[in-house]
């Protein structure tokens, strides 16, 4: 049986110099340091380091975002950080958010808890049987 992750622990790492392109979901913590374009999405943790460069997408649980460029909007479920020198152009929605001193943020906020989008319709009609 695998022993749990650490709180610290990267799972995956798309490391400087690197560039990739299309849909990311993963579990545990990936952090990029290079260049991705396309969708993100994950119950766990992503982390965008300084010089990154992110054009994409993103609904996870927690985005910490430690100086690199994102190009997107960000759906954060649990919580969402934007360290300096970091670059978000794009949407925010998470219920908690920090944004340091010295960030560029250009975009709108919402802050409120984030449910799970059903995916049926809520509304069926039933049909009532002939006598």
């Amino acid at each position: 049986m695998d022993a749990p992750l650490s709180a610290t622990e990267i799972t995956a790492l798309l490391g400087k110099g690197t560039r990739f392109e299309g849909k990311l979901h993963f579990e545990g913590r990936v952090r990029i340091d290079g260049v991705f374009k396309g969708e993100i999405k994950s119950d766990d943790t992503l982390i965008i380091g300084e010089g990154a460069e992110v054009h994409a997408e993103i609904d996870v649980a927690t985005v910490i975002v430690k100086g690199g460029i994102v190009h997107g909007n960000i759906r954060a479920k649990t919580s969402l950080e934007l360290h300096a020198p970091g670059k978000l152009v794009g949407n925010i929605h998470s219920p908690s958010l920090f944004i340091d001193r010295g960030v560029e943020f250009q975009g709108s906020c919402r802050m409120d808890a984030i449910e799970d989008r059903p995916s049926k319709p809520q509304s069926q009609i039933a049909q009532m049987p002939r006598a």
